[in-house]
């Protein structure tokens, strides 16, 4: 069974008014995500804005969150991209001595057939590191349907999960149906967190999360232990948050609950943009009814 159980959260990157990476926010993120049941972060993941951070500040915020971490919660690092070839460099090349594995989202872009993501994995495969498989089509354009991703899985035991992303939740019972049992499943959304963990998922790799780390991790430690319920009152309670913060492009809005909750200040670097005047306030609103 993998360590990377529960709630993961793709931690964003704080900014600075002038937009350097603002150091100090990070660490109080990484605290009150700990500090708040949180069970692993994900570094330099989509949400962390990490197309927009240059080389150095990326070895900054790792090294950052390292030291922040301090060994409570095991770590994942983002690695990804469209030249396959790159990518494998990057991953062996990578100190990955802090991390538990590596988050490599699918080529975006490029647009490959089914064969071409089962070469892509299998030569990141080769690499011999313990990778999660990435499937978000609404970011690359491309889905991996479940009988590559099972292809891969029986194959290639150091492609030990996928955080599945995919809009239908049908492939996500598909893999978990017919999925070896040392390979996991973890939602890629956070509105499918808890049907798909009570179907036997291991969890989320989460956006909300990060802003609601107790409710969430509460809610889906009910599902591992079948208090549907329980679980369902949390669900439904954070539904309408979680719709929002997606409403203007992450981590816009997720930025927004965090800026409000004091722990970031609420600047993203373009291309993207903070979320509208009207966003933050329906955000704001949403989050004085959840308390």
């Amino acid at each position: 069974m993998s360590i990377l159980k529960g709630v993961g959260v793709a931690l964003v990157t704080p900014f600075n008014e002038d937009l350097t990476v603002d150091f100090d926010s990070l660490t109080k993120l990484v605290d009150y995500n700990i500090e708040n049941g949180t069970n692993y972060l994900v570094v330099l993941g989509t949400t962390a804005e990490a197309a927009t951070l240059s080389g150095e500040e990326k070895e900054q915020v790792i090294s950052h969150i390292i030291k922040a971490n301090s060994g409570r919660v095991p770590l994942v690092l983002g690695i990804g991209g469209n030249n396959t070839m790159e990518v494998k460099k990057q991953i062996e090349e990578a100190d990955l001595s802090a991390f538990e594995a590596v988050l490599s989202v699918s080529p975006y872009y490029n647009k490959p057939s089914q064969e071409g993501l089962y070469q892509h994995y299998k030569v990141l495969a080769g690499t011999g590191k313990k990778i999660i498989i990435y499937n978000v089509p609404g970011r690359t354009g491309q889905n991996i349907e479940a009988s590559t991703t099972l292809r891969l899985a029986e194959e290639f035991p150091n492609l030990i999960m996928i955080k599945e992303a995919a809009p239908n939740i049908l492939q996500y019972f598909d893999i978990l149906r017919q999925k070896p049992q040392n390979f996991e499943l973890v939602s890629g959304d956070d509105e499918f967190t808890l049907p798909v963990t009570l179907a036997g998922g291991n969890g989320v790799i989460s956006v909300i999360g990060q802003g609601y780390p107790k409710e969430f991790s509460t809610m889906v430690q009910l599902a591992f232990d079948v208090k549907v319920k329980e679980a369902y009152e949390i669900h439904n309670k954070l539904v309408e948050i979680t719709r929002l913060i997606f409403a203007e492009g992450n981590p816009a809005g997720i930025k927004t609950v965090l800026a409000e909750k004091g722990i970031i200040k609420n600047h993203l670097r373009l291309p993207l943009v903070k979320a509208s005047d009207s966003l933050q306030d329906k955000i704001k609103s949403e989050m004085a009814k959840i308390g």
